[in-house]
């Protein structure tokens, strides 16, 4: 070979990766548009599908996606099983192509708990047909982490088109326990397109690490949406049951400098009854949690955030706003430290960056069966 020739060969292989790299820039450093209405387009500009970055997500996933396989649970018995259990019992530790459970329409009354060890599974409900997934677990029986309806502790788990709820009745400030969860996500790259999760006290415990919900709805009382994730919430429904005491939305768990962790609402809708929610409290003496874009409806208290009772954490609190609207967004009367971001603060929370989306994240799924 010719030197010239190694010099070409040398040029080239610096392209490739220099697209690679400016590929995974475009995808991760975008931010997001500041009118919802060109919320879709941005997405799907900047969340092209697999055929396309194959050279930027993780190898790994993209193995995985290369032989993914249909199990379709129907309750008549038309399918492959008639539970949700039933094909994640199919699916085998240490499995390593995706496994798309396809979920016909139904109530299906089932606890469900999908493994560390079981990656790479998505569940999928037919659009116009949303199955919903339900149990009445509660904190006094199972322990409020394992009170949830459907646990994922597996990595690079998808969710579509589904209702994930908790029958257990609405706590009373009386009965010891009470508090019940729909939702425990707790792997890592967790992507959820179109849920619906309902309960009333810690419906959601968003854990653990990178995870994205768009299009979805979150129904709650208190603390509906907890846990110590690195989450970004698109274009979602915060629906607050706030007409009996204190509503509260998120409650972040951070509680050290190191743990890169933080909710951030963009887009998102405040909704539902009462005038006396707060959009966080601490958990914790870090917690993160930022609105951007976001229209706060007349259900948000004008004090938003809360020390919950420790005021040795203001200073190291993270209650972050940006360019809000609404009623609920009017700033007088705020919580002493809130943090109005600028721009420059802002844009780490409003691009998919934040959660490493380049490296992971794929557009909804579209599985006809």
């Amino acid at each position: 070979m010719t030197s010239k020739s190694r010099s070409s060969i040398i040029h080239v292989s610096l392209m490739v990766a220099l697209l690679a790299i400016n590929v995974v820039f475009t995808y991760d450093n975008v931010p997001i548009p500041s009118g919802k209405t060109q919320l879709t387009s941005w997405f799907q500009e900047n969340v092209k599908p697999l055929s396309q970055r194959k050279n930027t997500l993780d190898p790994t996933l993209v193995d995985a996606e290369s032989a993914a396989r249909v199990i379709k649970v129907m309750q008549d018995g038309s399918g492959n099983f008639k539970t949700i259990n039933e094909a994640i019992n199919s699916i085998p530790k240490g499995n390593t192509k995706r496994k798309i459970v396809y979920i016909g329409g139904g109530t299906y009354n089932e606890k469900i708990r999908i493994d560390r060890e079981k990656p790479f599974i998505t569940l999928y409900g037919a659009p116009g047909k949303m199955p919903n997934l339900t149990y009445g677990g509660t904190a006094l029986k199972y322990g409020t982490l394992d009170s949830a309806t459907l646990i994922v502790e597996s990595d690079y788990f998808v969710a579509s088109n589904i209702i994930i709820s908790n029958s257990a009745p609405r706590p009373d400030g009386k009965r010891k326990g009470a508090q019940a969860v729909a939702l425990r996500a707790s792997g890592d790259k967790a992507t959820f397109y179109k849920v619906t999760l309902l309960g009333f006290q810690d419906t959601l415990c968003d854990d653990g690490d990178w995870h994205i919900y768009k299009d979805c709805l979150i129904q709650g009382t208190v603390d509906f949406v907890f846990g110590n994730g690195k989450t970004l919430f698109l274009n979602t429904e915060l629906r607050v049951l706030g007409d009996e005491g204190m509503s509260v939305i998120t409650a972040h768990a951070r509680d050290k400098d190191t743990d890169d962790t933080g909710y951030s609402f963009v887009h998102c809708d405040v909704t539902g009854t009462g005038t006396g929610t707060l959009l966080g409290r601490a958990w914790m003496s870090k917690s993160k949690v930022v609105f951007a874009y976001s229209n706060l409806g007349r259900v948000v208290n004008k004090v938003a955030w809360s020390n919950n009772f420790h005021p040795e954490y203001d200073r190291s609190l993270y209650f972050g706003e940006y360019k809000n609207a609404g009623p609920g967004a009017y700033l007088k009367g705020r919580y002493k430290y809130t943090k109005i971001l600028n721009d420059v603060e802002a844009k780490p929370f409003i691009t998919l960056g934040y959660i490493q989306g380049s490296k992971w994240l794929l557009p909804p799924p579209n599985h006809r069966v």
